[in-house]
């Protein structure tokens, strides 16, 4: 029997070693200066024979690579993110304002969950969950070497299902269980109201799909009930973010045409770019400009962005733009901290031949990477670590 196994965990060796080789070749084919680490490569391979062969019960090889490759992207930073097609379709739902959960947007810190934000008016708000509370255990399982996908999933659930987080709330310095009841989570993005006459509010709790489209409605809305606007109060509080181009275009809608609102850089030539309050950089292809209904007023009426430790990424940028340009007082506490920006792209396949060629892209799985780090147009960072990239 253990020769058996010894033989096994050599054909299996041999299989990823060989399938390392090739990529080793591969990857030196498409950049000479920028080889894989054979060495180390051969000694992940090693590995996988001996958990394949040696573990105490028999391990699927596809679920091994896939927590590996998980393990690798989930180390480079809280953000970055490997998604099979259920996770995609997960991620896909959030940006989209639908889906049954607890209704948090998380980070990894130490290992360990941290919320972000609470998403406002879902079971976690209404449990009293804070931004920067660290999520310990769900149910009975130990975050700590989770990854954020697998925390995800142990969160998400069928509606009306319970699942007990043991938070552990810093400011407190204590621990303590929350039962919550899972629910749809549909995320109203925007809302918008006269304060009193003159003066009016509006809330942007995260950038998803639909957010500037319904930013531009609300704005829309308050100018007919208040033609003589003579402040604006813009609410980020609690905003974990989402999508750069809807940052871009809400920033864009109360600065001057072309004037920077980020600029972002990385490794690669596309991370190295200047978003501006120009229709270029924030509208769909095909679409029209929706910011061109709002009235030319919002361009200079008197406005406050009120932000706290739960805004993050986008809302900051937003707030950092505005700030920087001297075009809105920004009110609250000390932001999050995130100046990174993901990109979501499939990850490229050994070409699988004619017959199947036609269906790969369904088939692949995807990467959420940082790919960017941001900065406000005067320089400053918005990534933490670092007290002046915060906005406060």
């Amino acid at each position: 029997m253990g020769s058996k196994l010894k033989v096994a965990g050599l054909i299996a060796l041999g299989a990823v070693a060989g399938a390392l080789t090739t990529m080793q070749l591969q990857a030196t084919a498409r950049s000479a200066t920028a080889p894989l680490p054979l060495e180390e490569m051969q000694q992940l391979a090693a590995v996988f024979g001996l958990v394949k062969t040696d573990y105490v019960e028999p391990v699927d090889e596809k679920k091994l690579i896939t927590d590996a490759i998980g393990g690798m992207v989930a180390g480079l930073d809280p953000h970055s993110q490997y998604f099979d097609k259920k996770s995609f379709k997960e991620f896909r739902e959030g940006t989209t304002g639908r889906f049954v959960g607890v209704g948090i947007e998380i980070g990894m810190e130490d290992g360990l969950v941290k919320i972000v934000s609470p998403i406002e008016g879902s079971p976690a708000f209404r449990a009293g969950l804070k931004a920067g509370d660290l999520i310990t255990k769900i149910d009975d399982a130990a975050v700590k070497g989770l990854t954020m996908d697998q925390a995800v999933k142990r969160m998400r659930g069928e509606p009306s299902t319970k699942v007990t987080l043991t938070v552990f709330r810093k400011s407190e310095s204590r621990s303590f269980p929350v039962t919550i009841t899972r629910e749809e989570i549909r995320v109203q993005s925007v809302r918008a109201k006269l304060i009193e006459p003159g003066y009016g509010w509006i809330r942007v709790s995260q950038f998803q799909d639909r957010t500037v489209d319904d930013f531009v409605r609300k704005l829309e809305d308050l100018y007919k009930q208040e033609p003589n606007m003579k402040g604006m109060v813009l609410d980020l509080r609690n905003d974990p973010g989402g999508l750069l181009e809807g940052a871009v275009a809400v920033a864009a809608a109360f600065l001057p045409s072309d004037v920077v609102v980020v600029t972002t850089n990385g490794q690669i030539a596309e991370s190295k770019a200047t978003f501006k309050a120009s229709p270029d950089n924030y509208m769909r292809r095909g679409g029209s400009d929706p910011l061109k209904r709002l009235p030319a007023a919002l361009k200079t009426v008197p406005m406050v962005v009120l932000v706290n430790e739960g805004s993050a990424s986008a809302s900051e940028i937003v707030a950092g733009a505005l700030q920087d340009h001297h075009r809105a007082v920004v009110m609250g506490g000390q932001t999050f901290g995130k100046g990174s920006v993901q990109t979501v792209k499939p990850l490229s396949q050994i070409d699988p031949g004619p017959r199947h060629r036609a269906r790969r892209d369904d088939r692949r799985n995807r990467r959420r990477q940082c790919v960017r780090r941001a900065a406000h147009p005067r320089g400053r960072s918005a990534e933490a670590p670092g007290e002046p990239g915060r906005i406060g």
